[in-house]
């Protein structure tokens, strides 16, 4: 989690809450090292790892990772250590903290970032997670780094293309990432879907290229100026690359799209009807701004919140979103707006404190980015209306950020419209935004989960595919 998206989320307004801690002792070489612990939120815990080290001039130095949210190499600001009491800040996140070294070595603290949290660390590197679906050499398949060309933008888009070892003309698929900045395995919070993907589909004679997302990794461009429109571009690339391959049959070529990347598929298909088929896993099929009315209020009620309460807040929120549709507006015009109109609500103490403020700031320019204005006016029912090709579009019933309902309704609604009926739509009883098997759906619960997708999904994807290229 895309955070504001959890990556491969659609722009979950999640901020990156992370504790940083330096242990330390009566003797300065003792705070050196790696220290971990967990963090404790609503919707469960975040691993933080911190990383000490120090200067020739004694300051010290520290980053951080959240391998829970794919957050490494972290950097933080001052931190101070005095009797046995260490202060941090974090003006990154707009944080602080503040512990005690305690003689058991370890440290007992709290975690400012708006609200007080606790956070305890001890010495050493977390486990790694095991992730157990993610493939081990030796592969039964060939893999090729490639460099795809954007013409239209003229960026370079690294990927890798894998390849069955036996046959020729496969069928393939193009893999589209979700919401923020995303690698070619869709990597998040320890996962890496993407990888399970490819090398599933690979192993049953499906050819699939995916790509780090531009900005991302190893590709060229911008990532902090883009669209949807620019991701469809770079996707049309992809296609296009796949096209030129002697391997594969130009007729069998389709989308598999997470999160965003399924509204991205949807919009690419409408236009391009070359385009074999779709997956949809958890894509966005209407307007951005009901889309993330309905995942707030499903994200605040995993948190506890009473139902009473959201009604409430549901007209405040929707009245917000409405001032993003003013398209006669600049982004800073829009920023302002929304910076009266939230600060109106607040207290005076609220108002006073630095890190609140700064975090409102933050929160106020991701959601007048050009990606997110973007999204919030993008209606994908336009699109859906235009798609003659096959569509399989999946979601998990405990999905928190795409709601099954509401967007499996759409897209069998408003692609049947056209008379198309090659449309199948499933929701899946216990998966969640990453169809991963889970108890509550949480963003907290994607890193704690060892399975990264569930294999149902792995396998009635390939044999929809593998039906409907025959």
């Amino acid at each position: 989690m895309k955070l504001p998206n959890v990556k491969s989320g659609i722009a979950v307004a999640v901020g990156l809450i992370i504790g940083f801690i330096i242990p330390a002792s009566l003797c300065a070489q003792n705070i050196l090292g790696t220290w971990h612990g967990k963090l404790t939120v609503p919707t469960g815990s975040l691993t933080i790892v911190f990383h000490i080290s120090q200067t020739e001039q004694g300051t010290y130095v520290t980053t951080l990772d959240s391998p829970d949210q794919g957050a490494n190499n972290i950097k933080t600001g001052t931190t101070s250590f005095q009797d046995s009491i260490l202060n941090i800040q974090i003006p990154l996140i707009h944080a602080s903290y503040k512990g005690k070294l305690n003689t058991d070595r370890t440290i007992t603290g709290t975690f400012t970032q708006g609200i007080p949290l606790p956070l305890n660390l001890e010495r050493g590197e977390d486990l790694k997670p095991n992730r157990p679906q993610e493939p081990q050499p030796p592969l039964p398949y060939n893999t090729e780094e490639v460099s795809v060309k954007n013409e239209q933008d003229g960026i370079l888009l690294a990927g890798t293309l894998t390849l069955p070892q036996k046959g020729n003309k496969f069928p393939a698929v193009v893999l589209v990432t979700g919401s923020g900045a995303q690698n070619r395995d869709e990597e998040i919070m320890g996962h890496k879907p993407f990888l399970v993907i490819a090398d599933y589909l690979t192993r049953n004679g499906i050819a699939v290229l995916r790509c780090d997302d531009r900005g991302t990794a190893a590709s060229q461009g911008i990532y902090a100026n883009a669209t949807n429109e620019d991701f469809a571009k770079d996707t049309e690339a992809m296609l296009n690359y796949l096209r030129s391959r002697k391997e594969i049959d130009t007729r069998k070529i389709g989308i598999i799209g997470h999160s965003c990347g399924g509204t991205i598929a949807f919009h690419i298909a409408a236009k391009d009807p070359a385009v074999a088929f779709i997956i949809s896993l958890a894509g966005a099929a209407v307007q951005g701004d009901s889309l993330m009315l309905k995942q707030v209020e499903l994200i605040s009620k995993s948190q506890g919140m009473p139902d009473a309460i959201w009604q409430t807040m549901k007209p405040t929120l929707r009245n917000r979103y409405s001032l993003l549709q003013q398209t006669d507006k600049t982004p800073e015009e829009l920023q302002k707006e929304l910076y009266d109109d939230v600060t109106k609500t607040m207290s005076p103490e609220q108002l006073k404190d630095l890190n609140t403020v700064q975090q409102l700031s933050a929160q106020i320019s991701s959601m007048t980015s050009p990606w997110y204005l973007h999204f919030m006016r993008y209606d994908p029912g336009k699109d859906l209306k235009k798609v003659k090709c096959p569509v399989l579009a999946l979601n998990g019933e405990k999905d928190i950020q795409v709601d099954a309902s509401m967007n499996l309704n759409a897209i069998r609604q408003k692609i049947t419209e056209n008379g198309n009926k090659k449309v199948t739509v499933k929701a899946y009883p216990k998966l969640n935004h990453l169809f991963q098997t889970c108890e509550k759906g949480t963003l907290a619960e994607y890193g704690q989960l060892e399975e990264t997708i569930n294999p149902e999904v792995l396998r009635e994807m390939t044999e929809w595919i593998l039906k409907n290229t025959q």
